[in-house]
């Protein structure tokens, strides 16, 4: 990681050295609010950590400028000695992410700033989708795919594979099925059989290994090709 200290406390400055160097991270230390600023606004961080008081500008009016004034959304952690209620609200609210009273271990520094590093990096786009042998379905954009090839289905259809493909292998009985569908109000007639017949046309239509199976006075599976279920 790389530091800014905005500290004027030249012991602990010290110290801090010490023990954040020895572990690889780089620092750079501001020994008042104005030079911090600047350091601040000039230079790119990982994470700054301000002490309350401070000379020329106070820990948090110099955050409250980094957020406001500067749009500096590096994550932020004050240090102090003050530990009532009213005085942590108002270091939150001037835009800092943690708080640590002193004295502190370095090593919860340590791990504080590790978390807030963690925090505020960006996620990975991550792709929701449920697969099964060949058989995808992506859950943000509803697309279906069987073997590389989009698979048209309507939204009855796909409701039901979805439910089926979150439960495979397991069975997934004909009360749940219609529950998916249609909720506390299933028909009167088995449109539900209706409906498997349409998924299974289109998902195991013309090919020769099916993935749809019927579990005689159970239900429904999809399950990877070679299973021994009847179908």
């Amino acid at each position: 990681m790389r530091l800014l200290i905005v500290e004027d406390n030249p012991h602990l400055v010290a110290n801090l050295f010490e023990y954040f160097e020895e572990r690889g991270h780089v620092l750079d230390v501001a020994p008042d609010g104005l030079t911090g600023l600047h350091l601040a606004v000039s230079n790119s961080y990982d994470a700054i950590v301000v002490d309350w008081m401070l000379p020329r500008l106070d820990g948090p009016t110099l955050v409250q400028r980094l957020r406001r004034d500067s749009g500096i959304r590096t994550p932020i952690i004050m240090l102090t000695a003050r530990d009532e209620l009213p005085d942590k609200l108002a270091g939150f609210h001037a835009g800092a992410d943690d708080y640590l009273t002193k004295p502190f271990d370095l090593a919860e520094l340590e791990v504080r700033l590790h978390a807030l590093l963690a925090r505020s990096q960006p996620q990975p786009n991550i792709r929701r989708e449920l697969v099964v042998d060949g058989l995808s379905l992506n859950l943000d954009t509803l697309d279906v795919m069987r073997d590389g090839a989009l698979v048209k289905l309507y939204p009855a259809c796909r409701k039901l594979l979805e439910a089926l493909m979150r439960a495979s292998p397991a069975v997934v009985t004909r009360e749940r099925l219609e529950e998916v569908v249609w909720g506390d109000s299933p028909p009167d007639t088995d449109m539900l059989r209706s409906h498997m017949y349409e998924l299974r046309r289109a998902i195991d239509g013309g090919r020769s290994s099916k993935l749809i199976q019927t579990v005689p006075r159970s239900g429904y599976r999809i399950a990877a090709r070679g299973s021994d279920e009847p179908t």
